[in-house]
């Protein structure tokens, strides 16, 4: 059995893709910053027949990622998907005026460090697998910057340039890199933005393998 990590795993998309991939086989790692919320998301799953652990560590702090996604694979079984969906603190959404470098320095470590921790950690399991897929879930302003989330729209460009890269790069090796772009956010009364119909397209994303970056409903202009 193999596991899909999910980083920055909570109670909505997190534990909807956690359902969607168990269906599917999958053992599953819970990440996120309180092992408390994270084992209690683990006994639900359990609770309904899927294999599952919750690790904590904060995002950024890569040790304790680095950590973090050692045990899951020891416990569960090696890591072929990884999605890396950790939800921005509202302090990093400033409108840009009010912006300084200080600032960026959060969402810089949670949204290019933290994922790039976390992915170069796991490659080398992939390639010993021979296959494996990386999801990286995004707002909208990942490819249309606001000057409202000014931290989030910087950061989240960054992630979204790092993971066009590894697309190319990985692809002749059997690896997948994927990226989800989620605008107006999760829910909100728009039936392909809730959870369920989110996890059924993250698992069409490892299942289809198609190109680097997708949209839930209309494409930005």
């Amino acid at each position: 059995m193999t596991t899909i990590a999910i980083v920055g795993a909570g109670r909505g998309l997190g534990q909807a893709t956690a359902r969607r991939f168990g269906r599917e086989g999958f053992s599953v790692a819970l990440i996120s910053r309180t092992q408390e919320n994270v084992d209690s998301l683990a006994a639900e799953l359990e609770g309904v027949g899927i294999t599952a652990g919750g690790y904590a560590a904060n995002v950024r702090d890569p040790q304790a990622l680095r950590a973090a996604l050692d045990a899951a694979a020891a416990d569960l079984g090696p890591i072929e998907v990884l999605q890396y969906s950790p939800v921005p603190a509202k302090e990093f959404m400033k409108p840009v005026l009010e912006t300084t470098a200080e600032d960026l320095v959060g969402p810089v470590e949670q949204s290019v460090y933290g994922p790039v921790t976390a992915i170069q950690h796991v490659l080398p399991g992939l390639r010993e697998l021979g296959r494996g897929t990386i999801l990286l879930i995004n707002g909208g302003s990942a490819v249309r910057p606001s000057g409202g989330v000014a931290g989030t729209s910087v950061a989240f460009a960054g992630e979204s340039a790092y993971g066009q890269m590894l697309h190319e790069a990985l692809a002749p090796e059997g690896i997948h890199v994927a990226q989800l772009i989620i605008p107006r956010g999760i829910g909100g009364g728009e039936p392909d933005h809730e959870p369920d119909a989110l996890a059924d397209r993250i698992w069409a994303l490892h299942r289809d393998r198609g190109a680097y970056r997708t949209f839930v409903g209309d494409e930005p202009a």
